[in-house]
């Protein structure tokens, strides 16, 4: 490797010159990455799997959805207003609380 005489550089061009290497270093590797993994892919087609196969990804993609919650709780006077009973209590739910009223009230 050639010896590179830095001592006569600003700081503004060490700074860029060390924005380089690493830009450089970056490069380098996903080149080196993007190799191994064509290396890696050909060995596993060649054993009669994908890398997919192998690693288990295929199934990972997928994620099951969960299912909203059902209504458990319901505003008497607009039944768009629901609460499954997860999470925060509503506004007003909790005004209807602190009224008097019972959560057994709202059940659905």
């Amino acid at each position: 490797m050639a010896k590179v005489d830095l001592k006569p550089l600003s700081l503004a061009e060490l700074k860029s010159l060390k924005l380089r290497v690493e830009k450089a270093i970056a490069r380098h590797d996903k080149k080196q990455k993007t190799k191994a993994l064509a290396v890696v892919k050909a060995k596993a087609k060649e054993l009669g799997f994908s890398l997919d196969d192998l690693t288990g990804r295929a199934s990972a993609k997928k994620p099951t959805a969960k299912k909203p919650a059902k209504a458990a709780y319901r505003h008497p006077d607009d039944a768009s207003k629901t609460w499954a009973g997860r999470g925060a209590r509503p506004l007003w739910l909790k005004d209807a609380l602190k009224s008097g009223k019972s959560l057994e009230d709202f059940k659905v």
